[in-house]
């Protein structure tokens, strides 16, 4: 059995590390469906995947709140409305090996362009739980801690995040205890986990195990250092860690998913098949695909009709490959009229995030 079957996972399943278990599905199955399947859904952990008893399993709100509460999981489910969620998760170092081609980023997983997928995520709504507390009006942030142990710069601690108090209290961030209609599975946060839409994975917390009310951001590591976004002319030995970004928000995004990389293809019209996910406030409102170096572009065709903004939309397009194509490219633009940044060496960063730049795949044409 290798290592992606032990975890429930697809037997092509991508694996970027064994220990934590990273891992994303090869592109071209990304596109076949609409709702990734649990054993295609991409993983990022970080530390040790806890084996939770569902009996024993409490959560804890307190902080900034008027009634600091512990929950079971089924107190929790009796107590409020069960909703469901279609959402996209995104890492984010997500097309990270293009800007580690652009310039070495030592240290980092070397993602390519499959840890994105999509599902329907049930749970309650996180702000349900918070007004049920009575948040205090001095609190800005909602921090989330994990019940995994992750070790970094010789300590031990959960691996934690936090969101702005308005993005807990929009009615699509969730407490999710359902994946695609089964309960979540270990590896995918069971028994409870954060889904906080439009934002990257790293702020959808899995193994929750407490909910804080707060004045300022989470002081995890994982939200005051690791998640953070510089600028290309910082170094790991420039950097000043206060100064950084804290990821929140994806970025406007294509992928092409086919053909894959170094792809044989014979010359004529050919289809090419891919992903998008807007910001989380605009929809992506069209791709286009050129192969010829941008002097011509064909405008892709929508696959899935959903205007859920936190969702991805896949597309096809129909491009004419000459003999002297070498690789095919693709870009979006979404309603507010913003488009991706062309190359990577306008986005590079130390820690390899938030690529957006316009997708090259390179093909072999006969």
């Amino acid at each position: 059995m290798n290592v992606a079957s032990e975890h429930q996972k697809h037997p092509d399943f991508i694996v970027y590390s064994d220990a934590p278990f990273n891992g994303s599905a090869p592109l071209a199955f990304l596109v076949q469906e609409f709702i990734t399947a649990n054993d295609l859904f991409f993983t990022r952990n970080h530390g040790t995947i806890p084996q939770v008893n569902k009996q024993d399993f409490r959560l804890t709100v307190n902080g900034l709140v008027k009634k600091p509460t512990t929950w079971t999981l089924d107190e929790l489910i009796g107590q409020f409305s069960k909703t469901e969620v279609v959402a996209t998760l995104q890492c984010a170092g997500n097309r990270r090996q293009e800007l580690m081609e652009t310039k070495p980023i030592p240290n980092e997983l070397p993602w390519g362009a499959g840890a994105i997928s999509n599902a329907t995520w049930g749970g309650i709504r996180l702000r349900d739980v918070l007004i049920a507390c009575g948040f205090d009006r001095k609190a800005h942030h909602v921090a989330f801690t994990s019940l995994d142990q992750v070790q970094r710069q010789g300590k031990t601690f959960g691996f934690g995040g936090s969101i702005p108090l308005e993005k807990a209290l929009l009615p699509e961030t969730l407490l999710a205890y359902e994946m695609n209609g089964e309960p979540l599975t270990t590896l995918h946060g069971f028994p409870l986990r954060v889904i906080v839409p439009g934002y990257v994975g790293a702020r959808s917390v899995k193994w929750l195990t407490s909910i804080t009310a707060q004045a300022e951001p989470s002081d995890n590591y994982f939200q005051q250092r690791a998640y953070k976004l510089f600028p290309p002319d910082v170094t790991p030995e420039t950097v000043k860690w206060d100064e950084g970004i804290m990821l929140g928000e994806n970025s406007l995004n294509t992928v092409i998913c086919y053909p894959t990389e170094h792809e044989a293809m014979m010359t004529g019209t050919a289809s090419v098949l891919g992903y998008a996910i807007g910001d989380g406030h605009h929809l992506v409102e069209h791709i286009e695909v050129s192969c010829d170096d941008g002097e011509t572009w064909s405008r892709a065709t929508f696959l899935t009709e959903s205007t859920n903004l936190w969702v991805w939309r896949l597309w096809q397009a129909e491009v004419l490959v000459q003999p002297w194509t070498t690789h095919i490219m693709a870009r979006a633009t979404d309603t507010a009229g913003n488009i991706q940044p062309e190359d990577t060496q306008e986005i590079w960063n130390f820690k390899g995030y938030a690529n957006n730049a316009w997708h090259r795949v390179k093909v072999d044409v006969t």
